[in-house]
């Protein structure tokens, strides 16, 4: 057996989780375990202070355990290869920020940094739902929506750094009128996350029915028959099976994971598989199409693990 400890961050919209990850090989088969883990709030909006909170946490998990490792980074958006400057973020006070820079001061080494999705693929292929995959689609579903692609176990970042981003594609099953005066906050318009993230799903609900609600609250109603909450739930299905299709068709992935709170929806998810095979351009249809496993400790697993596992560019 060969263990190894690696320190993962999580850097997400509300919250900063670090953890120590220990990570056995046994007869060929990996296992994980935390030594570590903790979380503090995301300084909303505060730049220096988001920094300052990752170089506090890891200085705490080093002090309390006596370990000090190398360092996997999961944050939204990613680094662009040609200014080095970190962008696509919808934390948006760390883009056009020397953020994988200013992080690498912070903490007194080298890191690997690479986008939030990236890692909850990674982590789901190592250790999760689609454990063995040769061909990973991970999906975040949340209040945004992302997306990463894992190759024979290693993360694909692509030519642009880019590799997975769906969510900043053109929505299908949507008017053109309605798809122009949809401003995402990338400067695009008609993005899918502006219509299938959690916020964007409630934000639905509450043009048509006139009442704010909680997304959980939406699919209770549709399921004792409030037409406004199921008109807000066929939506969905219907544009991510669209949007699902188009990748099975130029990715054909073996697993699609799905993860984030809006994955947490029941009968939606669960349709998912059979309208997608019946878009798809193949007379049969083997992806799994299957909810993460890990939860919430999928992004600082698959930070942790991205020290260990080269990230790939094309």
């Amino acid at each position: 057996m060969t263990t190894s400890h690696c320190i993962g961050v999580d850097i997400g919209g509300t919250k900063i989780e670090a953890a120590l990850v220990t990570r056995a090989a046994v007869e060929g088969r990996e296992a994980v375990s935390f030594m570590w883990r903790e979380r503090v709030a995301t300084p909303k909006g505060d730049y220096e202070g988001t920094v300052r909170a990752v170089g506090e946490l890891v200085r705490k998990l080093e002090r309390e355990t006596g370990v000090r490792g190398s360092i996997g980074i999961g944050a939204p958006g990613s680094v662009s290869p040609s200014t080095g400057l970190h962008r696509n973020s919808n934390s948006t006070c760390i883009n056009g920020r020397s953020f994988r820079e200013d992080l690498t001061r912070e903490l007194d080494r080298e890191i690997c940094i690479s986008n939030d999705a990236n890692c909850l693929a990674l982590s789901e292929t190592i250790f999760g739902a689609a454990r063995g995959a040769r061909v990973v689609f991970g999906v975040i579903l949340g209040t945004g929506v992302g997306g990463g692609v894992v190759l024979h176990g290693r993360v694909w970042d692509g030519a642009n750094g880019i590799g997975g981003e769906w969510g900043h594609s053109t929505m299908p099953t949507v008017e053109q009128s309605i798809l122009r005066a949809t401003r995402c906050y990338c400067g695009h318009v008609g993005c899918r996350e502006q219509f299938l993230s959690g916020p964007a799903l409630e934000a639905r609900y509450a043009q048509r029915s006139g009442r704010t609600v909680a997304l959980s609250d939406i699919e209770i109603a549709a399921a004792n028959g409030d037409e406004h909450a199921r008109e807000v739930l066929e939506f969905f299905v219907e544009g991510l099976s669209q949007s699902l299709a188009s990748v099975c068709n130029f990715l054909d992935p073996e697993a699609i994971v799905l993860g984030g709170g809006v994955s947490n929806l029941g009968a939606s998810i669960d349709a998912l598989p059979a309208r997608v095979a019946q878009l798809i351009f193949s007379d049969s249809f083997n992806t799994r199409i299957v909810r993460a496993e890990l939860g919430d400790s999928s992004g600082v697993l698959g930070a942790a693990c991205l020290r260990s596992l080269r990230t790939d560019r094309g």
